[in-house]
C-alpha cells in the first residue's frame, strides 16, 4: 500500500479545519466589536498630526527667474507663483500640511506702508484660524527686514510666523530659495518657534525680526544680526540657542487690526556736502516725524543744525546712526534736550522709521516716544 490515500485526506481536510477555527474565532468576538470600522489609514493618521501651515507669496527673488542659470544677479524677480515655489520643494510634505496663497507678486523694493499693512493684516486673520498652526512668508531680501519688524511688533499671536526669501533665483545655479523654504517650513512647523516672535530664516540660520539686516547686495549670507541669530537648521532640525530680550508680538501695544494707514515718516541720509534744502522740502511733505541717519553717532554736521531745527517746528526730529550699528547716545554728539530732539538707541534708520511712525499711532509726545524707541 501506498501512503496517497492519507495524504489527499489530509489535504482535503485542512481547508475545514481552518473554516471551523475561524468561525469560532468570530463567535469569541463581542458583536459591537465586530461592527465597529476599520482603523484609518497610518497616513492618513500621520497627515492630521502634521501642523498646517499656510505660505503667502508676495514675490521677490524667490519667485525670479534668470535668462541664464549662471545669472545670479540679472534676472527678473516676481515671475513664479507660489503654488509652483511649493511644488518645487516637495520634501515639504513631510514636515507640514502647506498650502498656498498670493497675495503680492512684486520685488520687495517696491513695497509701501499700504502694502505693508494689507499683508500683516491678512496674516492676523490667518493666525486667528483654529486650523492655521503656522504662517509663512515668501518675500523679496531688499525689505524683508522691515515686513518682518513691523509684523514682529503688530501680531498679536505666539503662533510662528517665518519670513524667508533668496538670493539667488530658482533657475540659477546653486539656488538658495529651496532649501530657505523647507528650513523655514521646518521652523515654523516646530513647537519651540511658538512664543519668539516673527523670524527669518535664510542660509541655515534662524534670526529674529527685531534684530536682522541685509549687509550684502549678492551674497547668500548676506542676512545678519547684531547680536547673532537666534539658531541655526541643521539635518531638518531647528537648534536655538538665545531667545528675543524685547518685546514682541503679544506683548508690545501695537496691534494690525487697529491699524488701517500709518503716520508719514521719512529719513534724510547724512553725507558729505549736503544741500540744507532737502531737509526743508521734505518737511514740507506732510510728513510727522524725520529720521536724520547722521554719521557716526548720528551726527549733525554744523551747517545742517539751523536747518534741522526749522524742521522741528514742522514735525520731530530723531537721530539714527547710518553706520548700521551702534547706540546713539543721547546728548553725546549733540544738544538734543534743548533741541527737542529723540536719539534713536540702536534702531537702524529704515526700521527706526516703522517703530516711530506705530509709537506715533499712539502719542505725540517726544519723550514716550523715545521711550519706546529704547523699549522695543
Amino acid at each position: 500500500m501506498t501512503g496517497s490515500p492519507t495524504k489527499r485526506s489530509v489535504t482535503n481536510v485542512r481547508p475545514v479545519i481552518l473554516a471551523a477555527f475561524a468561525a469560532c474565532l468570530a463567535l469569541a468576538v463581542p458583536a459591537h466589536v465586530q461592527a465597529q470600522e476599520a482603523p484609518a489609514k497610518p497616513e492618513a493618521a500621520t497627515e492630521a498630526k502634521k501642523p498646517n501651515i499656510v505660505i503667502i507669496g508676495t514675490g521677490g527673488t524667490i519667485a525670479g527667474a534668470g535668462a541664464s542659470t549662471v545669472n545670479t544677479g540679472d534676472y527678473d524677480s516676481a515671475k513664479v507663483a507660489v503654488d509652483k515655489i511649493i511644488a518645487g520643494v516637495p520634501e515639504m510634505k513631510s514636515v507640514a500640511n502647506i498650502r498656498g496663497e498670493q497675495i503680492f507678486q512684486i520685488g520687495s523694493e517696491s513695497y509701501n506702508d499700504e502694502r505693508m499693512l494689507k499683508l500683516a493684516k491678512r496674516v492676523s486673520e490667518l493666525l486667528k484660524q483654529p486650523d492655521v498652526d503656522a504662517v509663512m512668508i515668501t518675500h523679496g531680501t531688499d525689505t524683508i527686514e522691515e515686513t518682518s519688524y513691523l509684523l514682529n511688533l503688530t501680531l498679536k499671536s505666539d503662533k510662528p510666523v517665518v519670513v524667508i526669501g533668496a538670493m539667488r533665483p530658482g533657475t540659477a545655479l546653486s539656488a538658495d530659495g529651496p532649501l530657505n523654504l523647507y528650513n523655514a517650513a521646518v521652523v515654523a512647523a516646530s513647537p519651540e518657534s511658538k512664543g519668539k516672535g516673527v523670524l527669518v530664516v535664510m542660509n541655515d540660520e534662524i534670526h529674529s525680526a527685531r534684530d536682522v539686516a541685509k549687509t550684502n547686495a549678492l551674497k547668500v549670507e548676506t542676512f545678519k544680526s547684531l547680536y547673532g541669530p537666534l539658531g541655526v537648521v541643521v539635518e531638518s532640525k531647528p537648534y536655538y540657542y538665545r531667545l528675543p530680550a524685547r518685546p514682541h508680538t503679544t506683548a508690545t501695544e501695537f496691534d494690525i487690526d487697529t491699524i488701517d494707514a500709518l503716520p508719514k515718516v521719512d529719513v534724510f541720509y547724512a553725507h558729505t556736502s549736503m544741500d540744507p534744502g532737502i531737509l526743508t522740502a521734505i518737511a514740507d511733505r506732510g510728513g510727522k516725524a524725520l529720521i536724520y541717519a547722521g554719521t557716526g553717532n548720528g551726527s549733525v554736521a554744523d551747517y545742517m543744525e539751523e536747518p534741522l531745527k526749522e524742521v522741528r517746528k514742522k514735525e520731530i526730529v530723531v537721530r539714527a546712526t547710518r553706520t548700521g550699528s551702534g547706540q546713539v547716545v543721547r546728548n553725546g554728539e549733540e544738544k538734543d534736550d534743548e533741541n527737542d530732539w529723540i536719539v534713536t538707541a540702536d534702531q537702524t534708520p529704515q526700521k527706526a522709521r516703522l517703530l516711530v511712525s506705530l509709537a506715533l499711532t499712539k502719542t505725540q509726545d517726544t519723550k514716550e516716544i523715545e521711550k519706546i524707541l529704547y523699549k522695543y
